[in-house]
């Protein structure tokens, strides 16, 4: 199953399928896209982490006992559907999304960490495309942000052998921020998101606008949504708060509007 929970200003989304390392079945999938629209609309959330139950596994791909009965032939574009409506809710998330990783993050899981704005990793962690294993093909968005990553090279090394690279080769690819000790990783990730939880929501979410759209193809960006959400900060009563702050010299009180 797929949980969303709450604590302070922190949405945690946890995978949770231990008996298959946090397997993705097409429930789970689909589970996605509304838990994303909870923690979207509730404005006590200020930044999203995406976790994997247990000690063993962030999400080891898509659960492939249920295949033959997803993703034969005839089936494989409601699967696909399914897949890529939760990787879009996911990077659609206005807030930050750190994925935190441990263990094994393939396939489906992989492609769920590239949805997140950051990725922080244990040095347990395990990454891997294993659709050359299995006959599948990987889909061009997937392909696309993994290749923005890491460039084409080690993209197509990636998907062209099917291995795992460990959690240094990750980080050395740009795959991920940050690698930490496993014990560490979750009081760092908790740090983080309690320091981003503190700053201004509305330059949070210019950025992650700004970002998107200067990684699309010229003919579909929107300068004018990013000028918009410029726009919007320097109007707001966040951006007083903020000067009124600094000039006091004390922490502002951030409130995304």
């Amino acid at each position: 199953m797929v949980t969303a929970q709450v604590e302070d200003s922190i949405g945690w989304i946890t995978f949770d399928h231990q008996a298959r390392r946090n397997a993705m079945t097409v429930e789970m999938w689909r589970a996605v896209p509304g838990l994303c629209a909870e923690l979207e609309a509730d404005a006590s959330v200020r930044v999203v982490i995406l976790r994997g139950a247990g000690e063993t596994a962030f999400v080891a791909g898509a659960d492939i006992s249920q295949f033959s009965e997803e993703r034969g032939p005839g089936k494989s574009d409601g699967y696909a559907s399914a897949t890529a409506n939760a990787t879009d809710a996911l990077a659609a998330l206005s807030k930050p999304v750190i994925a935190m990783v441990h263990g094994f993050c393939i396939g489906g899981g992989l492609a769920i960490a590239l949805s997140a704005d950051i990725r922080y990793c244990a040095d347990d962690g395990q990454f891997g495309l294993p659709p050359a294993r299995l006959g599948i093909g990987y889909a061009a968005e997937g392909t696309g942000v993994l290749v923005d990553l890491v460039g084409p090279a080690m993209a197509k090394e990636m998907v062209f052998t099917a291995d795992w690279f460990d959690a240094d080769a990750a980080f050395s690819m740009g795959l991920v921020n940050r690698v930490l000790p496993k014990a560490d990783l979750e009081s760092f990730v908790r740090t983080q998101a309690a320091t981003m939880a503190k700053r201004a929501p509305l330059s949070q979410r210019a950025a992650k606008l700004a970002v998107a759209d200067h990684l699309r193809a010229e003919p579909d960006r929107d300068r004018q949504a990013v000028s918009d959400a410029i726009r919007t900060c320097m109007e707001s009563n966040d951006y007083a708060e903020g000067v009124k702050a600094f000039m006091e010299k004390r922490s502002p009180n951030f409130v995304g509007e």
